[in-house]
Protein backbone atom coordinates (compact mmCIF):
# COMPACT_ATOMS: atom_id res chain seq x y z
CA UNK A 1 0.00 0.00 0.00
CA UNK A 2 1.22 3.30 -1.14
CA UNK A 3 0.31 6.61 0.21
CA UNK A 4 -3.28 5.19 0.44
CA UNK A 5 -3.63 6.34 4.34
CA UNK A 6 -3.81 9.96 3.11
CA UNK A 7 -4.82 10.56 0.08
CA UNK A 8 -8.41 10.25 -1.06
CA UNK A 9 -8.73 11.41 -4.71
CA UNK A 10 -5.05 10.89 -5.84
CA UNK A 11 -3.04 13.11 -8.02
CA UNK A 12 -1.58 12.19 -11.07
CA UNK A 13 1.61 10.89 -9.38
CA UNK A 14 -0.04 7.93 -7.43
CA UNK A 15 -0.17 5.33 -9.52
CA UNK A 16 -3.72 3.89 -7.82
CA UNK A 17 -5.85 6.28 -9.37
CA UNK A 18 -8.87 6.04 -11.38
CA UNK A 19 -11.46 8.75 -10.58
CA UNK A 20 -11.16 12.41 -11.23
CA UNK A 21 -10.58 14.62 -8.49
CA UNK A 22 -13.04 17.20 -8.22
CA UNK A 23 -12.76 20.17 -10.36
CA UNK A 24 -10.60 23.15 -8.87
CA UNK A 25 -10.03 26.35 -10.37
CA UNK A 26 -7.02 27.53 -12.77
CA UNK A 27 -7.41 31.06 -12.77
CA UNK A 28 -4.46 32.82 -11.75
CA UNK A 29 -5.36 36.54 -12.48
CA UNK A 30 -5.28 36.30 -8.30
CA UNK A 31 -1.79 38.07 -7.10
CA UNK A 32 0.64 35.75 -4.97
CA UNK A 33 0.44 37.23 -1.55
CA UNK A 34 3.20 38.33 -0.36
CA UNK A 35 5.98 35.91 1.65
CA UNK A 36 6.81 36.15 4.93
CA UNK A 37 10.53 37.48 5.02
CA UNK A 38 11.59 35.31 7.46
CA UNK A 39 11.04 32.14 5.01
CA UNK A 40 13.04 33.82 1.94
CA UNK A 41 16.38 32.28 3.55
CA UNK A 42 15.02 29.44 5.71
CA UNK A 43 14.69 26.10 5.39
CA UNK A 44 12.78 23.21 6.92
CA UNK A 45 12.80 20.05 8.93
CA UNK A 46 10.64 17.76 9.18
CA UNK A 47 9.46 15.96 12.64
CA UNK A 48 8.09 12.41 13.02
CA UNK A 49 7.25 12.34 16.90
CA UNK A 50 6.29 9.18 17.19
CA UNK A 51 9.22 7.87 15.59
CA UNK A 52 11.81 10.46 17.30
CA UNK A 53 12.75 8.67 20.23
CA UNK A 54 12.04 6.14 21.78
CA UNK A 55 9.60 7.87 23.78
CA UNK A 56 7.79 9.33 20.89
CA UNK A 57 6.58 12.55 22.68
CA UNK A 58 6.88 16.43 22.81
CA UNK A 59 9.17 16.61 25.41
CA UNK A 60 11.65 14.56 24.89
CA UNK A 61 11.49 15.31 21.08
CA UNK A 62 12.98 18.92 22.75
CA UNK A 63 15.76 17.67 23.54
CA UNK A 64 17.20 17.35 19.99
CA UNK A 65 16.62 21.15 19.34
CA UNK A 66 19.94 22.54 20.15
CA UNK A 67 21.48 20.08 18.16
CA UNK A 68 18.92 20.45 15.04
CA UNK A 69 19.64 24.88 15.89
CA UNK A 70 23.08 24.26 15.42
CA UNK A 71 22.84 22.27 12.29
CA UNK A 72 21.34 24.96 10.62
CA UNK A 73 17.90 24.51 11.11
CA UNK A 74 15.40 27.30 10.93
CA UNK A 75 11.55 25.85 10.30
CA UNK A 76 10.84 23.10 12.39
CA UNK A 77 7.60 20.98 10.55
CA UNK A 78 5.48 18.75 12.59
CA UNK A 79 3.28 16.10 10.99
CA UNK A 80 0.05 15.74 12.31
CA UNK A 81 -0.18 16.43 16.42
CA UNK A 82 -4.02 15.79 16.70
CA UNK A 83 -5.68 12.56 18.10
CA UNK A 84 -5.85 9.83 15.24
CA UNK A 85 -9.16 7.64 15.17
CA UNK A 86 -9.60 4.28 16.16
CA UNK A 87 -12.67 3.09 13.73
CA UNK A 88 -11.08 1.33 11.31
CA UNK A 89 -7.64 2.17 12.25
CA UNK A 90 -4.44 0.70 10.18
CA UNK A 91 -2.20 -1.29 11.85
CA UNK A 92 -1.78 -0.50 16.05
CA UNK A 93 -1.32 2.74 16.18
CA UNK A 94 -3.13 4.13 12.95
CA UNK A 95 -1.98 6.56 10.43
CA UNK A 96 -1.21 10.56 11.59
CA UNK A 97 -3.11 11.51 8.55
CA UNK A 98 -6.81 10.14 10.33
CA UNK A 99 -7.51 13.01 12.26
CA UNK A 100 -10.26 12.08 15.30
CA UNK A 101 -10.01 15.81 16.59
CA UNK A 102 -8.92 19.19 14.69
CA UNK A 103 -8.71 20.86 18.22
CA UNK A 104 -7.16 18.27 20.30
CA UNK A 105 -3.33 16.74 21.13
CA UNK A 106 -2.58 13.38 20.65
CA UNK A 107 -2.21 11.84 24.21
CA UNK A 108 0.58 9.58 22.63
CA UNK A 109 2.62 12.70 22.65
CA UNK A 110 2.02 14.72 25.47
CA UNK A 111 -0.36 17.23 26.52
CA UNK A 112 -1.52 20.89 25.15
CA UNK A 113 0.75 22.53 27.72
CA UNK A 114 3.46 20.23 26.69
CA UNK A 115 3.01 21.67 22.71
CA UNK A 116 2.95 25.41 23.95
CA UNK A 117 6.10 24.58 26.01
CA UNK A 118 7.66 23.15 22.77
CA UNK A 119 6.32 25.81 20.63
CA UNK A 120 7.79 28.56 22.83
CA UNK A 121 10.65 26.76 23.30
CA UNK A 122 11.36 26.82 19.32
CA UNK A 123 10.91 29.94 19.52
CA UNK A 124 13.00 31.16 22.05
CA UNK A 125 15.93 29.49 19.48
CA UNK A 126 15.03 31.68 16.67
CA UNK A 127 13.01 28.80 15.04
CA UNK A 128 9.76 28.72 13.56
CA UNK A 129 6.92 26.10 13.94
CA UNK A 130 4.61 24.84 11.29
CA UNK A 131 1.98 21.78 11.68
CA UNK A 132 0.47 19.69 9.44
CA UNK A 133 -3.05 20.13 8.69
CA UNK A 134 -5.67 17.97 6.85
CA UNK A 135 -8.35 19.19 5.73
CA UNK A 136 -9.49 16.97 2.59
CA UNK A 137 -10.65 13.89 5.01
CA UNK A 138 -11.50 13.05 8.70
CA UNK A 139 -10.33 9.88 10.53
CA UNK A 140 -13.39 7.39 10.47
CA UNK A 141 -14.82 8.43 14.25
CA UNK A 142 -14.51 12.33 13.82
CA UNK A 143 -17.34 13.45 16.13
CA UNK A 144 -18.40 15.73 12.98
CA UNK A 145 -19.97 12.16 11.82
CA UNK A 146 -22.05 12.05 14.05
CA UNK A 147 -23.09 16.01 14.86
CA UNK A 148 -22.53 17.14 11.05
CA UNK A 149 -23.30 14.34 9.11
CA UNK A 150 -23.81 16.74 6.41
CA UNK A 151 -20.13 17.79 6.36
CA UNK A 152 -19.21 14.65 4.43
CA UNK A 153 -19.33 13.78 1.19
CA UNK A 154 -21.75 10.70 0.84
CA UNK A 155 -21.82 6.97 -1.14
CA UNK A 156 -24.10 5.44 -3.02
CA UNK A 157 -25.31 3.82 0.26
CA UNK A 158 -25.93 7.39 1.91
CA UNK A 159 -22.89 7.16 4.45
CA UNK A 160 -19.88 9.18 4.58
CA UNK A 161 -17.41 8.36 1.30
CA UNK A 162 -13.70 6.80 1.58
CA UNK A 163 -11.95 5.88 -1.17
CA UNK A 164 -10.82 2.69 -2.69
CA UNK A 165 -8.62 1.26 0.75
CA UNK A 166 -8.24 4.25 2.13
CA UNK A 167 -11.02 3.14 4.79
CA UNK A 168 -9.72 5.02 7.85
CA UNK A 169 -10.96 8.19 6.62
CA UNK A 170 -14.05 10.01 5.40
CA UNK A 171 -13.92 12.54 2.94
CA UNK A 172 -15.11 16.37 3.77
CA UNK A 173 -17.78 18.26 1.33
CA UNK A 174 -16.57 21.73 0.90
CA UNK A 175 -19.49 22.77 -0.92
CA UNK A 176 -20.69 22.77 2.87
CA UNK A 177 -19.99 26.61 4.19
CA UNK A 178 -20.82 25.20 7.88
CA UNK A 179 -18.02 23.18 7.50
CA UNK A 180 -15.50 25.70 5.70
CA UNK A 181 -16.35 28.17 8.56
CA UNK A 182 -15.82 25.08 11.30
CA UNK A 183 -12.75 24.00 10.00
CA UNK A 184 -11.21 27.78 9.59
CA UNK A 185 -11.90 27.92 13.36
CA UNK A 186 -10.25 24.59 14.19
CA UNK A 187 -7.10 26.44 12.28
CA UNK A 188 -7.34 29.59 13.98
CA UNK A 189 -7.55 27.95 17.17
CA UNK A 190 -3.49 26.50 16.40
CA UNK A 191 -2.42 30.04 15.84
CA UNK A 192 -4.47 32.11 18.56
CA UNK A 193 -3.87 29.15 21.54
CA UNK A 194 -0.47 28.14 21.00
CA UNK A 195 1.45 30.35 18.63
CA UNK A 196 2.20 28.46 15.39
CA UNK A 197 3.42 30.41 12.48
CA UNK A 198 2.05 28.18 9.21
CA UNK A 199 0.76 25.06 7.90
CA UNK A 200 1.62 22.79 5.47
CA UNK A 201 -1.08 21.09 4.13
CA UNK A 202 -2.05 17.87 3.44
CA UNK A 203 -3.47 17.03 0.09
CA UNK A 204 -4.12 20.58 -0.42
CA UNK A 205 -4.31 19.80 -4.14
CA UNK A 206 -7.38 18.25 -3.61
CA UNK A 207 -9.40 20.87 -1.69
CA UNK A 208 -11.00 23.58 -3.84
CA UNK A 209 -9.34 27.26 -4.32
CA UNK A 210 -12.38 29.29 -3.22
CA UNK A 211 -11.67 27.56 0.34
CA UNK A 212 -7.97 28.54 0.80
CA UNK A 213 -8.61 32.24 -0.83
CA UNK A 214 -11.65 32.51 2.00
CA UNK A 215 -9.45 30.29 5.26
CA UNK A 216 -5.63 31.66 4.32
CA UNK A 217 -6.56 35.56 4.73
CA UNK A 218 -8.59 34.85 7.77
CA UNK A 219 -5.46 33.20 9.07
CA UNK A 220 -3.44 36.02 8.46
CA UNK A 221 -5.66 38.51 9.63
CA UNK A 222 -4.69 37.02 12.98
CA UNK A 223 -1.10 36.59 12.45
CA UNK A 224 -0.02 38.26 9.50
CA UNK A 225 3.62 36.71 8.36
CA UNK A 226 2.29 33.31 8.66
CA UNK A 227 3.51 30.50 5.96
CA UNK A 228 1.30 28.39 4.46
CA UNK A 229 2.93 25.07 2.24
CA UNK A 230 0.96 23.10 -0.13
CA UNK A 231 1.11 19.45 -0.69
CA UNK A 232 0.43 19.59 -4.41
CA UNK A 233 1.73 20.79 -7.54
CA UNK A 234 -1.29 22.33 -8.92
CA UNK A 235 -0.58 26.25 -10.45
CA UNK A 236 -4.18 26.79 -8.35
CA UNK A 237 -2.57 26.79 -4.82
CA UNK A 238 -0.30 29.57 -5.48
CA UNK A 239 -2.80 32.20 -6.62
CA UNK A 240 -5.22 30.53 -4.22
CA UNK A 241 -2.78 32.13 -1.16
CA UNK A 242 -0.09 29.34 -0.72
CA UNK A 243 3.55 30.33 -0.65
CA UNK A 244 4.99 27.17 -1.33
CA UNK A 245 4.14 23.87 -2.95
CA UNK A 246 5.68 19.99 -3.57
CA UNK A 247 7.58 20.14 -6.83
CA UNK A 248 6.44 16.62 -7.80
CA UNK A 249 7.63 16.39 -11.23
CA UNK A 250 11.27 17.65 -10.16
CA UNK A 251 11.92 15.27 -6.96
CA UNK A 252 10.92 12.29 -9.58
CA UNK A 253 13.22 13.60 -12.27
CA UNK A 254 15.78 13.68 -9.98
CA UNK A 255 15.55 10.43 -8.66
CA UNK A 256 15.97 9.43 -12.82
CA UNK A 257 18.72 11.15 -13.67
CA UNK A 258 20.60 9.68 -9.99
CA UNK A 259 19.29 5.76 -11.67
CA UNK A 260 21.01 7.66 -14.87
CA UNK A 261 17.88 7.03 -16.94
CA UNK A 262 17.71 10.44 -17.47
CA UNK A 263 20.77 13.16 -18.43
CA UNK A 264 21.47 15.80 -16.02
CA UNK A 265 19.85 18.34 -18.06
CA UNK A 266 16.65 16.90 -18.14
CA UNK A 267 16.46 19.08 -14.66
CA UNK A 268 15.98 22.21 -17.07
CA UNK A 269 12.95 20.82 -18.74
CA UNK A 270 10.97 20.50 -15.15
CA UNK A 271 12.47 24.25 -14.13
CA UNK A 272 11.30 25.51 -17.35
CA UNK A 273 8.41 24.32 -17.10
CA UNK A 274 7.81 25.30 -13.67
CA UNK A 275 9.14 28.60 -14.34
CA UNK A 276 5.73 29.00 -17.23
CA UNK A 277 3.20 27.59 -15.06
CA UNK A 278 4.06 29.13 -11.90
CA UNK A 279 3.91 32.31 -10.78
CA UNK A 280 7.40 33.73 -10.38
CA UNK A 281 7.06 34.33 -6.90
CA UNK A 282 5.72 30.98 -6.45
CA UNK A 283 8.29 29.13 -3.74
CA UNK A 284 9.29 24.76 -4.63
CA UNK A 285 9.91 22.92 -1.77
CA UNK A 286 13.03 21.10 -2.61
CA UNK A 287 13.76 17.42 -1.10
CA UNK A 288 15.60 14.28 -1.35
CA UNK A 289 12.88 12.66 1.11
CA UNK A 290 9.78 12.92 3.27
CA UNK A 291 7.70 10.94 5.35
CA UNK A 292 5.99 9.80 2.04
CA UNK A 293 8.91 8.67 -0.07
CA UNK A 294 10.72 7.51 3.41
CA UNK A 295 8.21 4.80 4.46
CA UNK A 296 7.09 3.74 0.82
CA UNK A 297 9.53 4.80 -2.04
CA UNK A 298 12.87 4.16 -0.38
CA UNK A 299 14.04 7.78 -0.25
CA UNK A 300 16.79 8.72 0.29
CA UNK A 301 18.00 5.59 0.94
CA UNK A 302 17.13 3.66 -2.16
CA UNK A 303 16.41 6.61 -4.82
CA UNK A 304 19.82 8.63 -3.86
CA UNK A 305 21.95 5.53 -2.25
CA UNK A 306 25.33 5.98 -0.71
CA UNK A 307 27.41 9.23 -2.01
CA UNK A 308 25.00 9.64 -5.07
CA UNK A 309 22.89 11.46 -2.17
CA UNK A 310 25.17 14.50 -1.56
CA UNK A 311 24.68 16.39 -5.09
CA UNK A 312 21.38 15.77 -5.03
CA UNK A 313 21.01 17.29 -1.22
CA UNK A 314 23.00 20.18 -3.01
CA UNK A 315 20.71 20.78 -5.84
CA UNK A 316 17.70 20.65 -3.25
CA UNK A 317 19.50 23.39 -1.10
CA UNK A 318 20.46 25.66 -3.65
CA UNK A 319 18.63 25.72 -6.69
CA UNK A 320 16.98 28.77 -7.65
CA UNK A 321 13.75 29.66 -5.89
CA UNK A 322 13.81 27.05 -3.44
CA UNK A 323 13.15 26.70 0.14
CA UNK A 324 14.75 23.40 1.06
CA UNK A 325 13.20 20.52 3.17
CA UNK A 326 15.07 17.87 5.59
CA UNK A 327 13.02 14.84 6.94
CA UNK A 328 13.62 13.55 10.27
CA UNK A 329 17.03 11.10 10.55
CA UNK A 330 18.49 12.09 7.06
CA UNK A 331 21.35 14.04 9.40
CA UNK A 332 22.18 10.15 10.17
CA UNK A 333 21.54 9.03 7.75
CA UNK A 334 18.12 7.18 7.63
CA UNK A 335 18.84 4.10 5.91
CA UNK A 336 14.98 2.04 5.98
CA UNK A 337 11.96 3.23 5.64
CA UNK A 338 9.90 4.17 8.91
CA UNK A 339 6.81 2.13 9.30
CA UNK A 340 3.90 4.15 8.95
CA UNK A 341 0.92 2.09 11.12
CA UNK A 342 3.28 1.03 13.56
CA UNK A 343 6.25 2.65 16.44
CA UNK A 344 9.56 2.31 15.11
CA UNK A 345 11.55 4.81 16.55
CA UNK A 346 14.96 6.36 14.45
CA UNK A 347 18.22 4.97 16.15
CA UNK A 348 20.37 8.68 16.62
CA UNK A 349 24.30 8.77 17.53
CA UNK A 350 26.57 9.06 14.02
CA UNK A 351 24.74 12.23 12.60
CA UNK A 352 27.03 11.46 9.70
CA UNK A 353 25.64 14.32 7.74
CA UNK A 354 24.95 16.85 10.16
CA UNK A 355 28.43 18.77 9.18
CA UNK A 356 27.06 18.31 5.72
CA UNK A 357 23.71 20.21 6.04
CA UNK A 358 25.15 22.60 8.32
CA UNK A 359 27.70 24.14 5.94
CA UNK A 360 24.50 24.60 3.12
CA UNK A 361 21.65 25.63 5.73
CA UNK A 362 24.48 28.38 7.29
CA UNK A 363 25.17 29.81 4.00
CA UNK A 364 21.77 29.92 3.11
CA UNK A 365 20.86 31.54 6.26
CA UNK A 366 23.71 34.41 6.04
CA UNK A 367 24.08 34.75 2.41
CA UNK A 368 21.26 36.30 0.30
CA UNK A 369 22.34 34.50 -3.62
CA UNK A 370 20.25 31.56 -1.77
CA UNK A 371 17.39 33.65 -1.10
CA UNK A 372 14.02 31.97 -2.36
CA UNK A 373 13.88 35.17 -4.78
CA UNK A 374 17.28 35.55 -5.92
CA UNK A 375 18.49 35.33 -9.42
CA UNK A 376 19.18 31.68 -10.97
CA UNK A 377 21.24 31.37 -14.07
CA UNK A 378 22.47 27.53 -16.13
CA UNK A 379 26.36 27.70 -16.86
CA UNK A 380 28.00 24.95 -19.54
CA UNK A 381 31.47 24.21 -17.25
CA UNK A 382 31.08 20.63 -19.09
CA UNK A 383 28.75 18.11 -20.72
CA UNK A 384 25.40 18.97 -19.47
CA UNK A 385 24.50 15.23 -19.88
CA UNK A 386 26.58 14.64 -16.81
CA UNK A 387 27.36 17.91 -15.19
CA UNK A 388 25.26 20.35 -13.57
CA UNK A 389 26.38 23.93 -12.71
CA UNK A 390 24.54 27.17 -12.20
CA UNK A 391 24.66 30.40 -10.69
CA UNK A 392 22.21 31.73 -7.86
CA UNK A 393 22.92 36.14 -7.10
CA UNK A 394 21.99 39.10 -5.79
CA UNK A 395 22.99 42.22 -5.13
CA UNK A 396 26.99 41.54 -5.16
CA UNK A 397 26.36 38.23 -3.36
CA UNK A 398 27.28 34.93 -5.91
CA UNK A 399 27.23 31.29 -5.48
CA UNK A 400 28.31 28.94 -8.07
CA UNK A 401 27.10 25.52 -7.86
CA UNK A 402 29.23 22.57 -9.52
CA UNK A 403 27.38 18.86 -9.57
CA UNK A 404 28.46 15.85 -11.01
CA UNK A 405 25.34 13.56 -11.22
CA UNK A 406 27.25 10.35 -12.67
CA UNK A 407 29.06 7.39 -11.13
CA UNK A 408 32.06 8.51 -13.62
CA UNK A 409 34.68 11.35 -13.51
CA UNK A 410 34.02 14.31 -15.74
CA UNK A 411 35.98 16.87 -16.98
CA UNK A 412 35.21 20.70 -16.94
CA UNK A 413 36.92 23.66 -17.91
CA UNK A 414 35.18 27.07 -16.36
CA UNK A 415 34.96 29.66 -19.15
CA UNK A 416 33.08 32.61 -18.06
CA UNK A 417 34.95 35.14 -17.25
CA UNK A 418 33.19 36.19 -14.39
CA UNK A 419 33.39 33.50 -12.29
CA UNK A 420 37.40 33.19 -13.12
CA UNK A 421 38.39 35.00 -9.48
CA UNK A 422 39.20 33.79 -6.28
CA UNK A 423 36.62 32.05 -4.41
CA UNK A 424 35.58 30.46 -1.49
CA UNK A 425 34.80 26.96 -1.31
CA UNK A 426 32.37 26.13 1.93
CA UNK A 427 33.53 22.74 2.20
CA UNK A 428 36.82 22.45 2.13
CA UNK A 429 36.99 26.32 3.83
CA UNK A 430 39.54 26.90 1.56
CA UNK A 431 39.60 29.82 -1.17
CA UNK A 432 40.42 28.85 -4.74
CA UNK A 433 41.16 30.59 -7.77
CA UNK A 434 39.13 29.43 -10.41
CA UNK A 435 40.09 29.89 -13.68
CA UNK A 436 40.28 28.46 -17.43
CA UNK A 437 42.20 25.45 -16.49
CA UNK A 438 40.49 22.02 -16.99
CA UNK A 439 39.97 19.99 -14.16
CA UNK A 440 38.52 16.63 -13.21
CA UNK A 441 35.55 15.98 -10.86
CA UNK A 442 35.32 12.98 -9.01
CA UNK A 443 31.89 10.83 -9.09
CA UNK A 444 29.19 12.19 -7.84
CA UNK A 445 31.08 15.23 -6.38
CA UNK A 446 29.86 18.23 -5.61
CA UNK A 447 31.35 21.77 -5.24
CA UNK A 448 29.85 25.32 -3.88
CA UNK A 449 31.68 28.66 -4.67
CA UNK A 450 31.00 32.11 -2.57
CA UNK A 451 31.70 35.10 -4.03
CA UNK A 452 33.59 36.88 -3.09
CA UNK A 453 35.47 36.05 -0.72
CA UNK A 454 35.98 38.90 1.70
CA UNK A 455 32.62 37.63 4.06
CA UNK A 456 34.10 34.03 4.11
CA UNK A 457 35.15 32.19 7.46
Amino acid sequence: MKKVFLLLLVPVFIISCKSKAPKTETTTETPVAAHPEWIMQGNIYEVNIRQYTPEGTFNAFAQHLDRLKNMGVQTVWFMPINPISKVDRKGTLGSYYAVADYTAINPEYGTVDDWKKLVNTIHEKGMKVLIDWVPNHTGADHPWLTTHPDFFVKDSTGKAATMFDWTDTRILDFKNNEMQDSMIAAMKYWVTNTGIDGYRVDVAWNVPGEFWKKCIPQLKAVKNDMFFLAEGDKPYLMTSGFDAYYPWEMFHMMVKVAAGERPAFALDSVKAKYDTVYPKEAIPMYFTSNHDENSWNKSDYGTFPGIVHAPFAVFSQTMGGTVPLVYSGQEEPLLRPLKFFEKDPIVFGKFERAKFYKSLQDLRKKNPALAADASFRKVTIGNDTTVYAYVREKGNHKILVILNLTKKEQDIKITDKSLQSVAYNIFTGVNEQLSEKRRSLPPWSYYVYEYPVAGAN
